[in-house]
């Protein structure tokens, strides 16, 4: 007994040994800064000045009736919707090619994948070249009017743009995540659906696509979250322009934070996003064990 006892202090002590230079790093890098922060939202602090007084829930009812914060979120959850849902369809769509059989599919999966690999500032002016250049002289040699003016200079298309990049970068990670859904799927039971005479059709959205319901609620919320915190590419691509068309939360946060010296007023809109995305995650975690307890 005093030997068990003795062992599991042991283990005790080892775990603290190895996980105490992680988690102080975790609290002084993560927990501490996040706890001031939120409360410099309860004051009017301003970097340039020297002191700053309690104002209480004055910057959270400001944000509450700033349109102009209240524009830039509406906004975002347009973004959110539309690059999450054609980040998926077409990460679903490579899944599904690229787990069939075809010739030189590792290759492509590696090629697919490789543009999540690549940092947001670096895929912002990349594409910011393509759109500029390469896609205005396709439309100048078809004639064909929408693409002889890039993108990026039109309000309308601008956010368009954001979408498509966005599209490019993530549809490969969430490829990989729905190839092992499809990997995961038991053999039998799709010998089973070809017996009783199911073609690939119904193969597909009869058993295919109820047993890859966890990878599409991994995929769906990671891309959620994602959407809500996109800042490099926004600040490369367009850079808020034009004539802030397309200006989401985090770069009217960082703005209002930085920019226009209204630190405590641009830390509570960021809480509020902070609590967004906390509300996506911990629904996504709820989600997927409820799904792993019911298979």
């Amino acid at each position: 007994m005093k030997k068990a006892i003795r062992k599991r202090r042991n283990d005790v002590g080892a775990f603290f040994v190895f996980m105490s230079p992680s988690l102080f790093a975790f609290i002084c890098v993560l927990i501490i800064p996040m706890l001031y922060g939120f409360y410099l939202t309860f004051t009017d602090y301003r970097p340039i000045a020297d002191t700053y007084s309690f104002v209480g829930l004055s910057n959270y009812k400001a944000v509450f009736t700033d349109k102009e914060f209240i524009g830039q979120f509406m906004k975002t959850l347009g973004y959110v919707f539309f690059s999450t849902i054609f980040s998926n369809a077409v990460a679903f769509m490579l899944a599904y090619i690229l787990t069939s059989g075809l010739r030189a599919q590792n290759f492509l999966r590696a090629g697919f994948f490789t543009p999540n690999l690549i940092g947001g500032i670096i895929l912002g002016y990349i594409w910011k070249f393509i759109f500029a250049n390469v896609v205005t002289n396709i439309g100048k040699r078809l004639n064909y009017g929408p693409l002889m003016t890039s993108f990026l200079t039109h309000p309308d298309r601008a956010i368009l743009a954001m979408i498509i990049v966005t599209v490019w970068q993530y549809a490969g990670y969430f490829m990989m995540i729905y190839i092992a859904g499809f990997v995961g799927i038991p053999r039998d039971v799709i010998e089973a659906a070809e017996i009783d005479g199911a073609t690939g059709i119904k193969k597909l959205f009869r058993v295919t696509i109820p047993l890859m319901v966890p990878s599409f609620i991994i995929c769906f919320f990671i891309s959620i979250s994602r959407g809500f915190m996109a800042y490099d590419l926004n600040l490369a691509l367009t850079d808020g322009d034009p004539y802030g068309s397309t200006r989401l939360a985090s770069m009217h946060i960082y703005q209002k934070a930085f920019q226009a010296n209204q630190y405590a007023a641009g830390q509570a809109e960021a809480i509020i996003l902070f609590i967004v995305v906390a509300v996506v995650s911990v629904t996504q975690v709820m989600l997927t064990k409820r799904f792993e307890v019911e298979s």
